[in-house]
């Protein structure tokens, strides 16, 4: 009996232990690393995952946003190859991730990075300001074959998918994409002071950061680079296909990625996590508000989503001379 119960203990330990290390919380502080500046879209949906964190008490330790803007979203990207293997980092990581890979703009690509779960699915949109002689895309379309430096467009970062879907539009309508007059903004908000102000005459930037100014009357969007109309205050703005371009536009997804060699059991808690804030009323509710789609994927379905967008924005940006 003795030599039983001590191998039952034994048992019971070692299944113990193995529970305890298929379990892991975070120790210290988390960081949530932000490829943008400070009061742009980017900004305020990381800060909301910041705040849901924290309030639903998915994590039980401090989490700090860190603004990392700089190089097309590659300071971030650096930033957090600094920390392999350390599950205390997060990055909220744009669909430029993907593109500066496919044009060489940096040595890091979305694969050095562990996926942990998908936000949400935008597109892009060209905008004017609400005053603007400019009323239809085709207006603008006119306009830029008599002249394709008379519009000056406001871009968050060249080569990005807000770039790629304006290239692609312009092209469409008989426009040399290498012409237009680009100027970088580090967050839309700069972009839309400038749009209001009169010193840039267009934009193209994601649905979900411009529909408060689009519903509240600041800005006009002529046409969405996706493939379907939105729902709501958005209806009315037409595709830019059935407006008689060729030009579907490429996703601008948002996805949270963490360090490269993380553990199993440390993948897995985040991933709990964050479907945690991405089925929280308050987190729905912003994403019905920016008007996008937020399919909560993580594991092997996010890994085949991302595959997919990259062979497609590829072969996007191969067409349009903006990859290596």
């Amino acid at each position: 009996m003795k030599w039983f119960g001590g191998t039952m203990l034994a048992c019971v330990l070692a299944a113990s232990l193995a529970h305890a290390q298929t379990e892991w919380r975070p120790e210290r502080q988390v960081e949530i690393i932000l490829p943008t500046a400070p009061g742009g879209g980017n900004d305020a949906v990381g800060r909301l995952i910041q705040k849901i964190l924290q309030e639903r008490k998915l994590v039980s330790v401090p989490v700090l946003v860190m603004n990392k803007a700089g190089g097309n979203q590659a300071l971030s990207a650096t930033y957090l190859t600094q920390h392999a293997r350390d599950p205390h980092y997060l990055l909220f990581a744009t669909a430029t991730l993907m593109t500066n890979q496919i044009a060489g703009v940096t040595q890091f690509g979305y694969t050095d990075f562990q996926p942990l779960g998908l936000a949400y699915v935008d597109y892009s949109a060209i905008m004017v300001a609400a005053n603007s002689p400019i009323k239809t895309i085709r207006d603008l379309m006119d306009r830029l074959k008599a002249d394709p430096s008379s519009v000056a467009f406001s871009v968050v970062a060249l080569g990005n998918t807000s770039h790629a879907a304006l290239a692609q539009a312009v092209k469409a309508g008989g426009v040399d994409p290498k012409r237009l007059k680009l100027v970088v903004y580090k967050t839309s908000a700069e972009a839309w002071t400038a749009l209001m102000g009169g010193h840039i005459q267009a934009a193209i930037s994601s649905v979900s950061g411009s529909a408060q100014q689009a519903i509240g009357g600041n800005i006009r969007m002529l046409a969405i680079a996706g493939p379907q109309r939105r729902t709501g205050a958005l209806a009315n703005v037409p595709t830019l296909v059935e407006s008689g371009f060729n030009a579907p536009g490429v996703a601008t997804w948002r996805a949270i990625f963490g360090a490269k060699g993380i553990t199993p059991a440390q993948v897995s808690f985040w991933e709990n996590a964050l479907h945690g804030v991405f089925t929280a009323d308050e987190w729905k509710t912003r994403m019905a508000e920016d008007n996008v789609t937020a399919p909560p994927l993580r594991g092997k379905e996010l890994a085949k989503y991302l595959d997919d967008q990259y062979a497609y924005t590829r072969g996007v940006l191969i067409e349009l001379g903006l990859a290596r």
